[in-house]
């Protein structure tokens, strides 16, 4: 498969390089000095399931001169989708598909309403991954894991196609019966993880230890289930106590991305988790006072980090 990847930091660029190192015909779609690297040294990525170099690698700055592509994994930020939807219509031809990859559930809607319902499907990721330096992604925990189908949960011959090229690239990756209920399940997890993460400035070990932020964090889990399944979502009752297990289960030093950029001043996605689930109760009739008070309390430092708001 021709395949294209639309931001190539930590989650794009590893799947992206698997991809790559199993022989498909990938393009990393980067920039700046990341770019040059990639062009220069190749995609190197440091990985806790062993090191690989993608070398020669291919990469562009300009979809235009990359082509009509089969298939488009989109590893941008939340907040970037809109604008990275309406730059990569150059490499949509009419059977391209496209696959998001981001936290939160917005993302597929979003491409639709640039590039047309037909060529997205929905997806996510599950992997802790970061760009270690130019040219360089650096695979720090979790198992890498990827899923994606049609959103209507139609049988897809090309969703098998891409979910075959990655299985030759030695990833575990699945086509879920539904794939909206497998996108707000990890919604679920993110959204109360990244939200509470970044009011506490603690990881899951001192979230779920304190009494006072455990009860917040199970709270902030049973919000979004209400939220999702008040807009149709099939989540069972139990995803919120299933979710706090799995929390219960991780690395106790583990912290959302989210979490991070905040505490790092840098922007973030609270607009695509916290802020969706504020909004998108508001539209339900589902009450969020926890998602409501996280939001508030942090968007501050999200429109100073945006350069929106000086103190």
């Amino acid at each position: 498969m021709r395949i294209a990847i639309f931001g190539s930091g930590g989650v794009g660029g590893y799947f992206g390089g698997r991809l790559a190192q199993a022989g498909e015909d990938v393009v990393f779609i980067a920039r700046g000095e990341h770019l040059h690297a990639i062009e220069t040294n190749g995609l190197r990525v440091d990985s806790l399931r062993g090191d690989f170099t993608v070398h020669p690698a291919r990469a562009s700055d300009d979809p235009v001169r990359v082509g009509v592509v089969d298939a488009i994994l989109v590893g941008v930020k939340a907040w970037q989708v809109p604008e990275a939807a309406g730059a990569m219509r150059p490499m949509v031809g009419p059977e391209t598909f496209v696959v998001p990859l981001q936290n939160g559930v917005e993302a597929p809607a979003q491409l639709a309403q640039a590039l047309g319902a037909g060529h997205v499907l929905g997806g996510l990721c599950r992997i802790s991954a970061l760009v270690a330096g130019p040219g360089h992604i650096r695979h720090v925990g979790i198992e890498p894991y990827i899923a994606f189908g049609e959103l209507d949960g139609s049988p897809s011959p090309r969703a098998e196609r891409l979910r075959s090229a990655f299985t030759r690239a030695n990833v575990t990756v699945e086509i879920p019966v539904d794939i909206q209920a497998a996108m707000w399940e990890k919604f679920v997890f993110i959204a109360a993880i990244g939200g509470v993460g970044a009011a506490a400035r603690a990881p899951l070990g001192v979230l779920r230890s304190v009494a006072e932020t455990r009860q917040m964090l199970l709270q902030a889990l049973e919000e979004i289930v209400a939220v999702a399944q008040a807009r149709g979502v099939k989540l069972g009752q139990d995803t919120a106590a299933r979710t706090l297990a799995t929390i219960d289960g991780m690395p106790a030093g583990v912290n959302a991305s989210m979490a991070r950029d905040i505490i790092d001043g840098r922007p973030s996605e609270l607009f695509a988790q916290n802020g969706a689930v504020v909004r998108m109760g508001k539209e339900a009739g589902v009450p969020t006072p926890v998602h409501s008070a996280l939001y508030a309390s942090l968007l501050p430092q999200e429109l100073k980090a945006r350069g929106e708001l000086q103190y």
